[in-house]
C-alpha cells in the first residue's frame, strides 16, 4: 500500500490519528475476524488489531501516513491474523480458504467505511449482551470489543481495580467459549429478551457517561458518544428498528444536547435553571425529536418513551420558567407505574415542587428517604436542602447539605454542594 508524499513526523499527530482509527474502525475488524475464526479466537482478533495499531505507531512517524490509513490497518490486521493461524496446526490446512473469505468480506475500504450497521457488529453486540453474563460484564465486554476501550479505561469507568476488571473479562470470554455461544443473531423466540438486554446495557453505558458516579469529571463524553453510536447503529438495522430503540436514542440525543452547558468553564456543575441554553446543541435536539416521533409507532409505551418525553419538554422550552412542568409531572406519573425506583420518585418530587411548592416536595422525599437504597444517594439530602432553602429554612438546609457532602459524588458535584452550603450559611435564599 502506497504512502502519501506528505509525511507526518510528529509522533503526537500520528498517535491521535491511530487513536481515532482504533475508536471508530477497530470494531468492524475485530467483529469480522471473530466471525471467521470463531468466538474462541476473540482474544486473537483483538490482539491482531492491537498489534497492527502498535505497528502503525512505530512506522508512520518515520515512513509517513498511508493515503488510506484505515485500509492499511485493515489489510495489515488481516495478514497478521492469517500468519498467526498458519502457525497453528489446527488451522494450517484452512489458511488459504480463510484468506479467500477475508478478501471477500473486506473487498473495499469504501464498503468498510459506510455507516451502515454490518451484520458482524450487530451479532457481536448481541453476543456481548448475552443474558448469561452479568450486566456489568455485558457493559465491560461491549466497551472492550465494540468501542475499543482498554481494560484500564473500563476499570476507571467502573471505579474498579484494573486486575479485577481484566479477570472479569477473561471469565466472560471463557464462559462464551465453554457454552459454545455463536456469533450470530439469536432466534426470533429469544430475540425479545436479548434485545431488552442490549437496550439496558446501552442505557447504562450512556448514564455512566452522562453523570459519572465518582471522580474528577462529571461527564465522560467518550462513554456518551459510544452509547449514541451503538444505539444509532442498532436502529438503522431492521432487527433494531423498533419503537423502544428509537425512544432510547431520542433520550440519549436530547440529554446529550445539553452537555455543553452542564458545567462552566472551570468544570463546575450548573443546574438546569442556570444553564445557557444558547449552548445547547440544536442539531442533536432535532435528531432526538425525530427519533421520538419514530418511537410513536405502535402501541408500546416503554420507560424510554417516558424519559425521552421528559427530556423533550426541557429541550423545547425557550427558558426555564416556560418549562411545561405539568406535562413533565404526567410523564413521571406514568414512569412510576413502570419503574418504582426511588430515584424516579425523587425526580418526580422535583417536578411536583415546581407545581405545588417546596413543602409538597419535602413530604415526598421524606417518604422515600427511609429506603435502604437511598441512604448513600447524595442527591436525596441535596434535594431536600434545596427544598428547605426555598421554604425559608436555612438551618435544615445547611444540615442536609452537610449530610450530602459525606456521601460519594464527583468532584464537580462536591464543589457545587460546597457553593450551595456557603450561600445557605450566608442566607442566600432564592425563590
Amino acid at each position: 500500500m502506497s504512502f502519501s508524499s506528505e509525511r507526518l513526523f510528529r509522533t503526537g499527530e500520528v498517535s491521535q490519528l491511530v487513536d481515532h482509527l482504533f475508536r471508530h474502525q477497530s470494531a468492524k475488524i475485530v467483529s469480522t475476524l471473530t466471525r471467521i475464526f470463531g468466538l474462541a479466537h476473540l482474544d486473537l482478533a483483538e490482539d491482531v488489531v492491537q498489534e497492527t495499531l502498535l505497528k502503525a505507531l512505530r512506522q508512520w512517524p518515520f515512513h509517513g501516513v498511508p493515503k488510506n490509513p484505515g485500509g492499511w490497518i485493515l489489510q495489515t490486521a488481516k495478514n497478521l491474523a492469517i500468519d498467526t493461524l498458519r502457525r497453528e496446526a489446527s488451522f494450517r490446512d484452512k489458511a488459504e480458504a480463510i484468506a479467500y473469505q477475508l478478501e471477500q468480506d473486506m473487498r473495499s475500504q469504501d464498503e468498510f467505511d459506510t455507516n451502515e450497521l454490518h451484520s458482524d457488529q450487530l451479532a457481536m453486540m448481541f453476543t456481548c449482551c448475552h443474558p448469561s453474563l452479568p450486566r456489568e460484564v455485558q457493559i465491560a465486554l461491549t466497551l472492550k470489543t465494540l468501542c475499543g476501550f482498554s481494560v484500564t479505561e473500563i476499570a476507571r469507568a467502573f471505579l474498579a481495580e484494573e486486575a479485577t476488571m481484566a479477570q472479569r473479562l477473561v471469565r466472560a470470554k471463557r464462559k462464551i467459549r465453554d457454552e459454545n455461544i455463536s456469533l450470530e443473531l439469536p432466534a426470533p423466540a429469544v430475540l425479545h429478551k436479548r434485545f431488552a438486554a442490549i437496550l439496558e446495557v446501552l442505557y447504562l453505558l450512556f448514564n455512566e457517561g452522562y453523570n459519572a458516579h465518582e471522580g474528577e469529571n462529571l461527564v465522560r463524553h467518550e462513554l456518551c458518544a459510544e452509547a449514541i453510536r451503538l444505539t444509532a447503529l442498532l436502529v438503522e438495522h431492521p432487527v433494531g428498528d423498533r419503537p423502544r430503540a428509537h425512544a432510547l436514542l431520542a433520550l440519549m440525543l436530547l440529554q446529550a444536547s445539553r452537555l455543553p452547558a452542564r458545567v462552566d468553564g472551570e468544570g463546575n456543575l450548573l443546574l438546569l435553571a442556570e444553564q445557557n441554553r444558547a449552548l445547547w446543541n440544536r442539531e442533536l435536539i432535532q435528531r432526538g425529536l425525530h427519533h421520538l416521533e419514530q418511537s410513536a409507532a405502535g402501541e408500546e409505551l416503554s420507560e424510554y418513551h417516558l424519559q425521552a418525553g421528559i427530556a423533550a419538554c426541557h429541550a423545547v422550552a425557550p427558558n426555564y420558567a416556560a418549562t411545561d412542568w405539568k406535562n413533565i409531572l404526567g410523564h413521571y406519573d406514568g414512569l412510576m407505574e413502570i419503574n418504582h425506583s426511588p430515584v424516579v420518585a425523587l425526580n418526580r418530587a422535583v417536578a411536583l415542587t415546581m407545581i405545588a411548592g417546596s413543602q409538597a416536595g419535602i413530604k415526598e422525599l421524606e417518604r422515600i428517604g427511609t429506603l435502604p437504597q437511598m441512604q448513600s444517594y447524595y442527591l436525596l439530602p441535596a434535594t431536600l436542602a434545596d427544598f428547605h432553602r426555598q421554604n425559608g429554612e436555612p438551618e435544615k438546609a445547611t444540615a442536609y447539605y452537610q449530610q450530602a457532602l459525606t456521601l460519594a459524588c464527583t468532584e464537580p458535584e462536591r464543589r457545587f454542594l460546597l457553593r450551595k452550603l456557603k450561600e445557605c450559611e450566608g442566607n442566600g435564599f432564592y425563590a
